[in-house]
């Protein structure tokens, strides 16, 4: 009885070590999205308005104001420099 309670125990640590590891691997990824996100609004051709709307965006809802920079916005800055040419 003894040995099946320390092999269910292994187990559970195992599984609880792998969802941290997970979580952690999603945490990281997260932190990159967003500090991805405030370089590529910092470094954009947006005029400083949309810059400040942006990063305010991404500060309010990161995961969400990441995502639609890289989604929408992005593409819109790279839009305004070939209309300039």
């Amino acid at each position: 009885m003894h040995t099946l309670l320390t092999t269910s125990d292994a187990g559970a640590s195992a599984l609880g070590l792998l969802l941290l590891g997970l979580a952690a691997l999603a945490a990281l990824a997260y932190v990159v999205l967003f500090v991805a996100a405030l370089i590529s609004i910092v470094c954009s051709a947006h005029t400083a308005g949309m810059k400040l709307a942006w990063l305010v965006f991404a500060f309010v809802a990161p995961f969400l104001g990441s995502a639609l920079w890289f989604l929408v916005g992005r593409r819109d800055a790279e839009r305004q420099v070939l209309a300039a040419r």
